[in-house]
């Protein structure tokens, strides 16, 4: 059974919460236009190739918007990851950036602490993800005033106040499913014929880097499969912990 069979059920508030999402793109394309003639927006979207991100990189190439899409490539993604990444890439009238983690520094750090360095300690782990995702997501977010992100109220308890639109941080951060439902998510793919990652076929309803992220058996947490030999209940690689 594919993730739309299983999920693909609209929440009887759907066209509200869709109208309300295209409504804080549209607005986002708006507030944080290019400053000048030329120069790239200063809004873009953290592209996971989850569900969540492909609906909003969707939104956005539908709607026209002039809002910059990027990817993180930590070196450690699923293979299918890294294809469905090629087909956004070549599929989106949005240019589609890609920052990759600094070779070297990678290099270093599996050498000091090996390939399984993730697996020993949480300070290990989110060390690796400080190499792989964070210091590539400043460069990702370097000038702009705003970015994007698939956060939804339902994902986790760490995130169930997660606002549509957060200026708790200099940089806003702009949540536009906040409100969705995992039924809305799918509903919508289904709808729209959304391309995604057939790893979600596969009970993968979040998916990250290979080593960090497992399949999910009924009834656990939808974050279940990431980090899932860790006893935190927030478990975040740090892209959405506040400073």
């Amino acid at each position: 059974m594919s993730a739309i069979d299983l999920n693909a059920r609209a929440s009887s508030t759907f066209a509200q919460k869709l109208a309300e999402t295209q409504a804080l793109l549209q607005q986002a394309a708006r507030d944080y236009a290019p400053s000048n003639a030329g120069d790239e927006p200063r809004v873009t979207l953290a592209c996971s190739l989850g569900a969540e991100d492909m609906v909003l990189a969707h939104l956005i190439n539908t709607l026209q918007l002039n809002i910059g899409i990027f990817v993180l490539e930590t070196g450690q993604l699923h293979a299918e990851t890294l294809v469905l990444l090629e087909r956004l890439q070549a599929s989106s009238r949005t240019k589609v950036s890609v920052f990759k983690p600094v070779a070297q520094a990678t290099i270093d750090f599996v050498a000091r602490e090996g390939k399984d360095a993730m697996y020993k300690s949480i300070p290990l782990r989110k060390a690796c993800c400080q190499i792989r995702k964070m210091e590539p997501l400043s460069r990702a977010l370097a000038g702009k005033d705003a970015w994007i992100t698939g956060l939804r109220r339902e994902q986790s308890g760490a995130r169930a106040e997660v606002p549509l639109i957060d200026t708790s941080e200099p940089r806003v951060k702009l949540n536009p499913l906040a409100n969705w439902t995992w039924g809305d998510v799918w509903f919508y793919v289904a709808e729209n014929q959304v391309d995604y990652n057939p790893l979600h076929d596969q009970f993968y309803p979040s998916i990250g880097c290979a080593p960090c992220t497992r399949a999910i058996s009924l009834g656990e947490d939808f974050r279940a499969g990431r980090w899932w030999w860790e006893n935190e209940t927030a478990k975040e690689c740090g892209l959405h912990v506040k400073s």
